[in-house]
C-alpha cells in the first residue's frame, strides 16, 4: 500500500504535458498512440472520444485504484489514482512520455511545460473553509477579522507558489480546494464533494538536445515526494487528519 494512503482518503499522482502546438488529432496518429500505451498496460482497455477532440484510455477501477491517459488539443496527461507505489505511476508516466516523440511527434522544442502532481483528497461532509481555518490556521492579519465574522466563512484556500531556481524555470504550487458552498453552508446540508490538497512542480520552456522527458519527469516528481514527505505531511495532511477525526 502507498505511505501516503494513511493520510487521506485517496491519493494520485499525475502527469501533464503542454505542448506549444497542436498535437495530432487524426484517426491513425491517435489510434496508434493509444495502441502502444496499452501493449504496456494491457489492463489499460476501455477507449472513448469525448466532445472537442479529446481521447482517453482507462482502467476499470478495481479496489480503489485507477489508471488513465488522455490527449487533448495541446495536453497530453496520464494519472494514476491510489497506486500501490509512487514508483509504480511515475513509470507509467515515463513511459507515456517515451512513446510520445514517436507517436505524437513531440519533440524538444514543443514543450511549454511538463507538470507532476501529487493530490490528496479527504472526505469531510461540512464547512471546508473552516476545516481549514481550525486544522491549518489563519494569517495573522485576519485573526481578529475571524471573531468579528457574523456568519459561515465561505471561502479560505490558501495557495503557495515558489520557484526552485534562480531563473524561474521550475516552480512549485501547494494549493487547496474547499467544494463546500454558500448554500450549504446555510442550509447545513453538505454534499460529499473531497477537500483537496495538491502540490505541483512544474518545468517551463523547452528541452534541451541533452535533456529527455522522462528523465525530465523523474526529476520532477523526486523534488515533489521530497517536499510532500518533508513538509505537507507534518504540516498540513496530518493536521487535516486529526482536525477531521475529531469532528
Amino acid at each position: 500500500m502507498n505511505p501516503y494512503s494513511a493520510y487521506c482518503d485517496e491519493y494520485y499522482a499525475n502527469m501533464y504535458l503542454h505542448t506549444e502546438m497542436k498535437l495530432p488529432q487524426n484517426r491513425e496518429s491517435v489510434l496508434s498512440f493509444f495502441e502502444h500505451v496499452r501493449r504496456r498496460y494491457p489492463e489499460m482497455a476501455s477507449f472513448s472520444a469525448r466532445p472537442r477532440s479529446e481521447f482517453s484510455l482507462e482502467t476499470e477501477k478495481v479496489d480503489g485504484q485507477f489508471r488513465w491517459v488522455t490527449l487533448e488539443p495541446r495536453r497530453l496527461c496520464s494519472g494514476a489514482l491510489n497506486p500501490l507505489s509512487l514508483d509504480s505511476a511515475i513509470q507509467q508516466h515515463k513511459t507515456v512520455l517515451e512513446i510520445v516523440p514517436y507517436e505524437l511527434s513531440v519533440g524538444h522544442l514543443d514543450c511549454e511545460s511538463l507538470n507532476f502532481t501529487m493530490g490528496f483528497d479527504f472526505q469531510y461532509r461540512g464547512n471546508h473553509s473552516q476545516l481549514l481555518v481550525e486544522a491549518l490556521g489563519m494569517v495573522p492579519a485576519f485573526d481578529r477579522l475571524m471573531d468579528a465574522i457574523p456568519g459561515p466563512l465561505l471561502a479560505y484556500e490558501p495557495l503557495l507558489q515558489f520557484a526552485l531556481d534562480d531563473q524561474c524555470k521550475t516552480q512549485c504550487r501547494i494549493s487547496l480546494e474547499a467544494r463546500s458552498t454558500a448554500y450549504q453552508a446555510r442550509t447545513g446540508e453538505f454534499g460529499e464533494e473531497p477537500l483537496s490538497v495538491y502540490l505541483t512542480v512544474r518545468r517551463y520552456a523547452s528541452l534541451s538536445k541533452e535533456e529527455q522527458f522522462s528523465a525530465e519527469l523523474e526529476r520532477l516528481a523526486e523534488t515533489a515526494d521530497r517536499l510532500v514527505g518533508h513538509y505537507l505531511v507534518e504540516n498540513v495532511l496530518q493536521p487535516l487528519q486529526r482536525a477531521i477525526a475529531m469532528k
